[in-house]
């Protein structure tokens, strides 16, 4: 019980560290007014989008807090409620800090590097620090209540559920609508700005610009924020039920809070080691405070484990499957890297197409896209057995907690993108000296890079995550009373795999439509502008920034709601129409098809992104080029596959586990076929 309090203060620890970041870089100077007028309406923007998103996606959580409340009881609806608001308020603070955070970075770039990538991180920490903080306030703050009110402890991990389902429904929402919203300005403002009229990116005289920047903050910080909140929250709450399931004491269901109490204290730490003064020591800078944060969270797991671990049930085994989860957290980060990273091959070979036109740029990008899948499923294989070997199925679950763990320091990683991407604009935007920009270049090179590794990062995550709630699942089904063989000669389950493998597919199809419509009303607005706004192309006349924002904001919002009732129908019609055993096959077919789909669609977009950028830094003709035009295009083809529909994806997985999760216990005798 003792370790329920101590990860409760750790969490509020985290949320103070988080409060003092935040202090820190809202004193720094926001620069000029020109700078501090473009900053406002990014800050107006994005939350005018957030308060928005919200009053909708609170119409669908009140009606499912209400059937869960009547389904399943009201603790169930009572996790659900702090599960989603704890998961608001993550994305909400997060992207709060971002929005002020780029002009102060954009500010301090003109004073060094150095100043400007502390700025940008103590930035993005915020996000980090905040996500990991609540998740670890909510889980122990409500099983210490649910203790409280006299409810048998090895019945709360089940309760809590309810609280991973509250948080993958914002999760899914701010997914789906923050990308979409992104992607429809970015795409608009290219195909316009860059293709059409040939002015630079974030050149005050588009329309979109505004709308674009506004879009790096609701995708790339309130939507990673809110999805690795989910991740999070729901792997530690699965690894307690599993403990639960296969009849371990109370110490183990304790054990994966523990774990993250003490990555919350190393993530604190290894934010302070984030320095250097060299343009190009960005990357490493970031890589060493991750270092950090993995190699002193092992020791604490190591410190941790034999103290809470009994020698007779092989304390050494569960230490080595942390060490699994972090060994696949950083083999991850270093494929992904390779993959989107403009100094290797495949960036490159993307690249060097683009001499021949937009055709093959975009085969070559597919191709890269689905070769990256490769070495990550064999990562992932290969930490399934080890973690087996060392831990059983309960050792799964703790090398998918450890891996989760630092959390806190990848989504400041993350966040650390949009804070450099908004930077460079601003400073664009302002006439900022040359040297300025130069500084916010580097700084937002290395963010297109983070953005891309922590988005592998949240992906296999999520599908490691999954794989542990379809043992609850399994767990739940049997103390339901029903033991079920998923055999797969059995009909019901291969209907169920094949269900599931086409379910990624087709929300991905639903996703790519919804930015394709919604660009479509940019594009439209923009070139509407560029011929009834006289003065607008020489500077003269100020573009009608608000519109475009109102725009993607409308669309986002109406486009969310179809995608989300596929993630939440699809389980439930499985499960009470075709039975428990075409749902858990159902399951298994969404984690493998999601994950390849993913990771191919995440990383094949970076890619992409990344080829257009090798070209505009001067290689195979540089701007303004043939290869330059059709690198546009394939980067226009990737924004929603890497910023839409891969990351989407995620949320999609574990709502759907999730929510099997919450119904077997209904599902288990009553089905039609």
């Amino acid at each position: 019980m003792a370790v329920l309090y101590i990860s409760l203060a750790i969490g509020l620890v985290s949320l103070v560290y988080a409060g003092f970041n935040t202090y820190r870089v809202l004193k720094q100077d926001a620069g000029t007014p020109k700078m501090k007028e473009i900053a406002l309406a990014i800050q107006q923007g994005a939350m005018a989008y957030m308060n928005r998103q919200f009053k909708t996606i609170a119409i669908f959580a009140a009606i499912l807090f209400a059937i869960l409340s009547f389904a399943l009881g009201v603790n169930v609806g009572i996790s659900f409620f702090f599960g989603a608001l704890f998961s608001a308020i993550a994305g909400y603070i997060g992207m709060n800090v971002s929005v002020r955070a780029n002009v102060r970075t954009a500010a301090a770039a003109r004073q060094s590097l150095s100043k400007a990538l502390e700025v940008a991180f103590q930035g993005g920490s915020v996000n980090g620090l905040a996500v990991v903080g609540l998740s670890l306030v909510g889980v122990s703050g409500l099983f210490l209540f649910f203790s409280g009110i006299g409810i048998e402890s090895s019945e709360i991990p089940h309760l809590l559920i309810g609280f991973g389902f509250g948080a993958s429904l914002i999760s899914l929402f701010a997914r789906v609508g923050g990308g979409i919203f992104t992607k429809a300005a970015d795409v608009g403002a290219d195909l316009v700005g860059k293709v059409e009229a040939g002015i630079p990116e974030d050149d005050p005289r588009n329309p979109a610009t505004i709308a674009d920047n506004v879009g790096d903050n609701v995708g790339d910080c309130a939507g990673m924020g809110a999805d690795l909140f989910e991740t999070y929250a729901v792997t530690l709450i699965a690894a307690m039920i599993l403990a639960v399931a296969e009849g371990f004491s109370m110490t183990f269901v304790y054990y994966p809070l523990a774990l993250g109490a003490v990555a919350v204290i190393t993530s604190i730490i290894g934010t302070n080691f984030i320095k250097t003064k060299k343009k190009t020591a960005i990357m490493a800078a970031l890589y060493k405070g991750m270092a950090v944060t993995q190699v002193l969270s092992l020791i604490g797991f190591y410190i941790v484990t034999m103290i809470m671990i009994p020698k007779s049930a092989n304390p050494m085994g569960l230490f080595l499957t942390t060490f699994v989860g972090a060994a696949v957290t950083i083999l991850l980060i270093l494929i992904t890297e390779y993959y989107t990273a403009t100094k290797y091959r495949p960036v490159k070979e993307t690249a060097k197409a683009s001499e021949t036109g937009a055709g093959t740029n975009i085969i070559i990008g597919l191709a890269m896209g689905m070769e990256s899948t490769l070495l990550p499923v064999l990562v992932i294989a290969a930490a399934i057995m080890a973690s087996f070997a060392f831990g059983g199925l309960y050792g799964i679950a703790i090398a998918a907690v450890s891996m989760l763990s630092t959390t806190g320091m990848i989504i400041a990683m993350d966040s650390y993108g949009p804070i450099t991407d908004n930077a460079g604009g601003i400073a664009e935007m302002s006439h900022l000296d040359e040297k300025v920009r130069k500084v916010t270049d580097a700084l937002d090179a290395v963010g297109n890079t983070t953005k891309a590794v922590t988005k592998g990062y949240a992906i296999a995550s999520a599908a490691l995550a999954a794989l542990v709630l379809f043992q609850d699942y399994n767990g739940a089904l049997l103390q339901s009373g029903k033991r079920l063989i998923f055999d797969l000669t059995d009909y019901q389950v291969i209907v169920g795999l094949f269900i599931g493998g086409l379910i990624p597919f087709i929300f991905s199809s639903v996703t790519m439509r919804a930015v394709g419509r919604s660009a479509f009303s940019v594009v439209e607005e923009v070139r509407r502008q560029f011929r009834e706004i006289k003065g607008i192309m020489q500077g003269k006349a100020k573009p009608d920034y608000k519109k475009c924002v109102d725009i993607v904001t409308r669309a986002a919002l109406v486009e969310m709601i179809v995608p989300a009732l596929i993630a939440v129908l699809s389980p439930i019609l499985v499960g009470f129409i075709l039975g428990p055993k075409a749902l858990g096959g159902m399951l298994i077919g969404v984690i493998v098809s999601g994950l390849l789909l993913a990771l191919s669609m995440s990383n094949g977009g970076a890619t992409w992104d990344n080829a257009k950028k090798l070209i505009e830094d001067g290689h195979h003709g540089g701007k303004g080029s043939e290869a330059h035009k059709a690198a546009v295009v394939g980067d226009t083809v990737g924004d929603p596959y890497k910023d839409t529909s891969g990351p989407a994806l995620n949320a999609l997985i574990k709502v759907i586990n999730t929510i099997a999760l919450l119904i077997a216990p209904l599902i288990a005798s009553w089905s039609l076929f």
